[in-house]
């Protein structure tokens, strides 16, 4: 589908994925590099450069942000889009050579699909040749391809999320959110939840929170997720700015997953600022990073599809005549 996020200038996206394994990545290219840097807040996080995207570090630009499913093994996909970038002589000019700057991140889905298969070098590259600024599938692409929610009772009681994205503008500035949702929790849109964990007749929600602060039961590492996105806007920030609003971007996780930022979750926000126009209020950008990103999160859950037997938000409905 026609996607706003590509109202900013220099920016193209491409995904790939194995659509019976259940795994894939998405890879957002700035081939003439975008200020980035990121706040990660969730306890098992899987990720790639994100120590050179410290604003006290070197280099101030990334030339791709890989969001990525297959749990550590995912990592692997972002050298092809490093393969990618070189072949374009795209990257860090350090005289012998260009090195291309590829950050991002993984989510767990090795308990959907097929556990043997990953995003690899392979992946990457394909999903960088698939990359354009016009048409972002969303859903069941990418690295939402795997992608679930509530499993605090397992694989049986979950649901099904994936890919989605959202964007705000006022006047000419633009941001925009772009996540792949594989919470732990369950997902609140207007503080009432509409996706989670299932209760017996898969039914209803048994309210994760609840259900965790009740209940005495011990939690496998199988209940591993995060839920990884980006914000990317079009105004002139540098290193630090762009983590203040990776920072308050997570409010936009907060408002629509509960819980977030467990153990079980990676929770991360990279923030890709193209610097095309001078926006000097970083508090109006951090404020409409966090609406983009709680308005993707659930725009992630509700247009993905049933998968390897688990619901969807529109079969739930569809069942109870909602």
């Amino acid at each position: 589908m026609n996607s706003d996020i590509f109202s900013i200038k220099g920016i193209k996206i491409g995904q790939e994925q194995d659509d019976k394994a259940l795994t894939g990545c998405t890879v957002i290219l700035c081939e003439n590099g975008a200020t980035c840097s990121c706040d990660i807040r969730g306890g098992a996080p899987g990720t790639r450069e994100t120590d050179l995207l410290n604003p006290i570090n070197t280099v101030d630009k990334v030339h791709a942000l890989v969001l990525s499913g297959g749990s550590a093994f995912g990592l692997e996909c972002m050298s092809g889009v490093m393969n990618f970038l070189e072949e374009k002589n795209i990257g860090f000019d350090v005289g012998v050579t260009k090195v291309p700057i590829v950050t991002g991140a993984v989510l767990f889905d090795l308990t959907i699909g097929d556990y043997k298969i990953r995003p690899n070098m392979n992946m990457g590259y394909k999903a960088c040749l698939n990359a354009n600024d016009k048409i972002l599938d969303e859903g069941n692409f990418g690295a939402g391809c795997g992608c679930s929610i509530g499993k605090i009772r397992g694989k049986k009681y979950s649901m099904a999320s994936g890919i989605g994205s959202y964007t705000l503008k006022s006047g000419d500035l633009i941001v925009s959110a772009i996540v792949c949702v594989n919470a732990f929790g369950d997902i609140i849109e207007d503080s009432k939840i509409i996706g989670g964990a299932l209760n017996d007749e898969l039914s209803g929600f048994i309210n994760t929170s609840n259900y965790l602060i009740q209940n005495d039961k011990e939690l496998s590492f199988d209940m591993k997720n995060t839920t990884i996105g980006a914000i990317i806007t079009n105004a002139k920030l540098d290193k630090a700015k762009c983590k203040k609003v990776s920072q308050v971007a997570h409010n936009g996780y907060a408002r629509s997953i509960n819980p977030v930022h467990t153990g079980f979750d990676g929770d991360s926000i990279f923030t890709l600022a193209t610097n095309e126009i001078e926006e000097k209020d970083i508090n109006k950008i951090s404020i409409m990073a966090s609406k983009a990103m709680e308005k993707a999160v659930i725009k992630a859950f509700k247009v993905s599809s049933s998968k390897d037997g688990i619901k969807s938000f529109e079969q739930l409905n569809e069942n109870n005549n909602i």
